[in-house]
């Protein structure tokens, strides 16, 4: 007969060891079932104002083709105001997007749209002349002429790059001249702007087209 005080002990540790381990995977299910529902990253906001989109447009590219809102629909593109005789920013800023453009340079749904602001000067040739130094890709890089008041009501009404003076007014006066891109998703809503001339945000730019990818 075995005494109480000699009674085995080895039940209770058994039930406790089973409470531990049950403990622990309820705790484990409720970790990877919260990390799979968050999400990892916080979508990007849509910019503008609400029901702000990309208007149709047509312009000219380097190759003399014309460039419609049709030839980007369901592209992600980025929107660039730059001039070829620039000396200051524009060097800088393009020398910066061929980064962009290499890191998709596969995707056929990612576009840069590089407008002049310079349409005077800025020929189908020259555009041309500087496409080849900037490396572009036929079709992934399109450096875009055209009337100089569609261009630069693209930039502020549509694209939300502003100028120096108002268009509207006196499109003579206007020049645009900024460091700043527009990003642009497949339904034709801002989604961001950076500064081309800082590689820190050229490499947020590359990370958010990702996201939207």
């Amino acid at each position: 007969m075995i005494s109480k005080k000699n009674k085995p002990v080895t039940p209770v540790i058994n039930k406790l060891f089973f409470g531990i381990i049950v403990t622990g995977l309820l705790a484990f299910i409720v970790v990877f079932v919260f990390s799979s529902s968050s999400p990892s990253k916080k979508s990007l906001p849509v910019l503008g104002g609400e029901g702000h989109m990309i208007e149709s447009f047509s312009f000219t590219d380097q190759d003399g083709k014309t460039i419609t809102d049709k030839d980007v629909a369901g592209k992600i593109r980025v929107a660039e105001y730059f001039f070829t005789t620039c000396k200051s920013i524009c060097p800088i800023m393009n020398g910066n997007l061929q980064a962009v453009q290499n890191a998709y340079k596969d995707r056929n749904d990612v576009i840069i749209l590089s407008h002049t602001v310079d349409p005077e000067d800025d020929s189908v040739g020259a555009l041309k002349s500087y496409a080849k130094l900037m490396h572009a890709i036929p079709g992934k890089w399109e450096f875009l002429t055209g009337d100089k008041l569609a261009l630069y009501q693209m930039a502020e009404k549509d694209y939300l790059l502003s100028a120096d003076t108002t268009t509207s007014q006196n499109k003579d006066s206007a020049f645009i001249h900024t460091q700043y891109v527009t990003l642009v998703d497949k339904q034709n809503r801002i989604r961001g702007f950076y500064d081309a001339t800082s590689k820190q945000d050229i490499n947020k730019l590359i990370s958010d087209i990702k996201q939207l990818l």
